[in-house]
């Protein structure tokens, strides 16, 4: 079996894509399923992609495994989530390697301190750690990463 495809995301997955943010974030156990919650991340995409994101699907022939959400003007690699069947087979490897290659010279992102599977994965994944701070929309404590080109570099 081929592994999904990463490419623009169509306005006409933004539900879809919505889903799968949620069944994600779900998966982290730090929120519960809902419809409130999902009527907001779809209301979120929608409000983002106006703002300028830059949003990338991992398409398996027709079902979507995860999506990427990309700010490239500020180097900010905004959410990474893959649907939780497709967890732990190196799709998220795939979509950092695709954010790599939009984001080649630095990347940024914060992570959900609670979520540390995410923060310990992005460590692994040479992103250095920077601060910590709590978003005050949402109440959770984040923690800052960034990942340089030049800081990967090894003689």
């Amino acid at each position: 079996m081929a592994a999904p495809t990463i490419r623009p995301a169509r306005a006409d997955e933004y539900d879809d894509i919505a889903r799968v943010w949620m069944e994600s974030w779900v998966s982290t156990g730090l929120a519960e399923p809902s419809a409130f919650l999902l009527a907001n991340l779809r209301a979120r995409v929608r409000h983002e992609i106006e703002k300028g994101w830059s949003l990338f699907v991992a398409d398996d022939q027709g079902t979507l495994a995860a999506m990427l959400a990309l700010h490239p003007p500020d180097r900010y690699l905004d959410q990474l989530f893959v649907a939780p069947e497709y967890q732990g087979k190196s799709l998220g490897r795939e979509l950092l390697a695709f954010t790599r290659a939009q984001l080649p010279d630095e990347i940024w992102l914060r992570c959900v301190r609670e979520n540390e599977k995410a923060w310990r994965w992005y460590e692994r994944e040479g992103f250095v750690f920077e601060k910590e701070t709590v978003e005050p929309t949402t109440g959770f404590t984040m923690k800052y990463y960034r990942w340089k080109k030049s800081a990967t570099v090894r003689p």
